[in-house]
């Protein structure tokens, strides 16, 4: 793990008391790496919700796996890519969902790939995973549904925002740290109230 997983633990539980109020949540990570993220929010929230992670690379999906065992927390463990594995079974049922994606700034034909650089490259302005996935949002969440979602300035933060308004989410920044030479934040979208 890096910082960029630290921040999103810090992340958790700086909400924890929140999740906590999603009682018999359904819990997803997209892009689990090691697990380390999944399984902190498992260990935080306890066994009465359910909680699945996703990744596209097999060695990130057997260390998802190997930290869940050996922490004593259950996750299902997809190998998939982002959502797909889980519609329409899931169809506006994600309760949390955690996405910490492929977001440094690579050529394009980096991106896509199964191997370890499925990571970190996220082609033009690290965008070309993020942006695949923003639209899948209001079919995965459920009305009470709370997005992750962890992102470096050279995502642009504010066009993002500026999409998921236009889905009818609000935003919240929930931390912000500097790392070597990224800005790192996670921003939690929740479904607009007015828009339910």
């Amino acid at each position: 793990p890096a910082e960029d997983s630290f921040l999103f633990l810090d992340v958790l539980d700086a909400e924890k008391s929140s999740l906590h109020d999603l009682k018999g949540a359904v819990c997803v990570e997209i892009g689990s790496g090691s697990g380390i993220v999944i399984t902190h929010l498992a260990k935080i929230l306890g066994p009465s919700n359910f909680y699945a992670a996703v990744d596209v690379n097999e060695h990130a999906a057997v260390a998802t796996s190997q930290t869940a065992n050996q922490n004593k927390v259950a996750i299902e463990m997809v190998l998939s890519d982002l959502f797909s594995a889980f519609l329409p079974r899931l169809h506006q049922s994600v309760d949390i969902l955690l996405m910490n994606p492929p977001y440094v700034p690579t050529p394009s034909e980096e991106v896509g790939s199964k191997d370890i650089e499925a990571a970190w490259a996220g082609g033009i302005d690290g965008r070309e995973v993020i942006d695949r996935f923003l639209p899948c949002i209001p079919n995965i969440l459920s009305p009470r549904g709370k997005f992750y979602l962890l992102l470096v300035e050279a995502n642009k933060p504010l066009e993002i925002i500026a999409i998921m308004n236009a889905q009818g989410y609000t935003s919240t920044v929930v931390l912000r740290r500097k790392a070597f030479n990224e800005r790192l934040c996670v921003i939690r979208f929740e479904k607009n109230d007015s828009s339910l």
